[in-house]
């Protein structure tokens, strides 16, 4: 009965990342139109979307390769098992040995690198633009990405994300570094899921847009995946976020059914809030032009390194 439990708790981890992710892009989606004078669609209009595209025929370009028509998947399920990882609602499940960060950011690389190659792949002109600047974005973010791994996995001693978890819910004060980190994370965010002011995914200007030129040729099932795959995307930096520096209310050493309803109720509660969050930070700045995108991302290196840098030089102080 423990194993089934065990199994059972870590199906509805896999199984919740999946489910909601769609709705939390509908309510971004939805509270930026608000914010904008809109009615904007339903919040269920990402579901109805990805349906529709799976009973759609795929058109696939006459040279297109093996690796345009298999990279949908690839970076699907890499997505979704990167989200899947980060602990949600509970600490010490099954697969959480294999919750590391250096991982999930492994993985999240695995899947920039088959989209990159498949946007690419046909030979147009909109896809070398998109693969061009989505690289440019992950040599930028990546290196900050791992000053805020760095930095977390200083304070409690290693980069396993339930024993993170864990140790900042028992407590490690209040720490510029670790502030440092949270502004790193958000501008890291915001520019892995191509957000504003680093891309508008409400577009199509051929000037600005970085994932969605790399898609432009997708179709059908094929283009749900990769919608899929984006939704979950923010999904699983929404889940960094409440585990990394907001993990009160998750369920750790008590795996009770209390428990458990606890911090999948906390869990769903962070994710609204942040859904909306997003569009209000949207709405509040503009769009930058490409050639700002590592004055951005150079911030958010500045502040991973400082934060690095005063753990280093204050032995826990700071």
């Amino acid at each position: 009965m423990a194993l089934m439990a065990e199994i059972a708790a870590q199906a509805v981890q896999m199984l919740l990342v999946l489910a909601i992710a769609p709705l939390m892009l509908g309510i971004t989606r939805k509270v930026k139109a608000r914010l904008l004078r809109r009615i904007g669609p339903p919040i269920w209009q990402p579901y109805l979307d990805l349906w529709k595209l799976m009973h759609k025929e795929a058109v696939l370009a006459h040279n297109a390769s093996w690796l345009y028509r298999t990279a949908p998947y690839l970076v699907f399920a890499a997505t979704w098992v990167a989200a899947a990882l980060v602990p949600t609602y509970a600490t010490n499940l099954m697969f959480s040995w294999s919750a590391d960060l250096i991982a999930i950011v492994a993985l999240l690389g695995t899947g920039r690198f088959a989209l990159a190659l498949a946007g690419m792949d046909v030979g147009t002109a909109f896809g070398g633009i998109g693969s061009s600047r989505e690289m440019l974005i992950a040599s930028l973010a990546e290196p900050a990405m791992l000053l805020v791994v760095f930095t977390v996995a200083l304070i409690a001693g290693t980069t396993q994300l339930s024993v993170i978890a864990e140790t900042f819910i028992g407590g490690v004060g209040v720490r510029v570094s670790l502030g440092l980190a949270l502004l790193a994370f958000v501008f890291i965010a915001v520019a892995e899921n191509a957000r504003i002011p680093i891309d508008n995914p409400a577009t199509h200007l051929e000037l600005t847009m970085v994932h969605e030129a790399m898609v432009l040729e997708y179709s059908g099932r094929h283009l749900a995946m990769i919608e899929a795959a984006a939704a979950l995307k923010l999904m699983l930096y929404f889940s960094l976020l409440a585990c990394l520096f907001f993990p009160f209310g998750m369920a750790t050493k008590d795996q009770s059914e209390i428990a458990l309803a606890i911090g999948l109720g906390s869990y769903l509660a962070k994710l609204v809030v942040l859904a909306a969050l997003l569009p209000i930070g949207e709405t509040a700045v503009a769009k930058m032009r490409v050639f700002r995108y590592p004055i951005f991302l150079g911030s958010a290196f500045a502040a991973a390194a400082l934060a690095v840098f005063l753990l280093f030089v204050s032995r826990g102080g700071l």
